[in-house]
């Protein structure tokens, strides 16, 4: 497996793992594009033999980040992926000079939240109604 930036080229793969991953509320292809074009933000994929497997993007801001999405296909989900990512993540926010990271995370999706609190983040508090069907969310926080 590798770590590395994300190009543009594979927004299109980002895309469609995203839909894959969040049929709910996927970010669309726009969405991706737009992040991809502005200074703030960082997105780092994870590949295993030439093959996209998970992926993962970060916004920051003075000295706070804000990880917007983790995604892996399920083939490859609990084989450390999206462990790595969140390293790498996070490994952004700390060479940018941020002193906390935070990230959203629906209140159902316990496997995600075991995985962030492995990787360091605590609960900071809930936002109510957060998603366009009504759950709430977690606020999570990691200090630098």
């Amino acid at each position: 497996m590798q770590i590395r930036k994300w190009d543009y080229k594979d927004i299109l793969k980002i895309s469609q793992i995203e839909t894959e991953c969040f049929p709910q509320e996927p970010w669309s292809f726009q969405m991706l594009a737009s992040s991809f074009d502005t200074d703030s933000f960082h997105g780092v994929l994870a590949e295993d033999g030439g093959e996209i497997i998970g992926y993962g993007g970060i916004t920051v801001a003075a000295d706070t980040a804000d990880i917007a999405n983790v995604a892996v296909t399920e083939p490859y989900r609990h084989s450390g992926v999206g462990t790595a990512i969140i390293g790498e993540l996070i490994d952004v926010a700390a060479a940018c000079g941020c002193k906390k990271v935070f990230l959203e995370v629906r209140v159902s999706n316990a496997i995600a939240m075991e995985l962030y609190l492995k990787s360091g983040f605590k609960g900071a508090y809930a936002r109510t109604r957060y998603y366009s069907d009504g759950e709430d969310c977690l606020v999570m926080v990691k200090e630098l």
